[in-house]
């Protein structure tokens, strides 16, 4: 299942911050940031439910998006 989220990660340095937490979380999952998006999207692919370990241990904030 492919999880969505808008994020506040909006520079090099949050982007940095954010990937490092995230492999520490979820090492074997795949997923990617859109920066160029007016949301700052942070896409996961898991087949697992990743949000609350999302919302609740990142660096960042983040809101599913539906």
């Amino acid at each position: 299942m492919i999880y969505i989220f808008k994020t506040s990660v909006d520079t090099k340095l949050k982007l940095e911050l954010a990937t490092a937490r995230i492999n520490q979380l979820l090492p074997m999952v795949k997923w990617n940031f859109d920066l160029e998006d007016c949301d700052n999207i942070l896409r996961i692919d898991s087949d697992t439910d990743i949000c609350d370990i999302i919302i609740q241990n990142g660096v960042f904030e983040c809101v599913e998006l539906n």
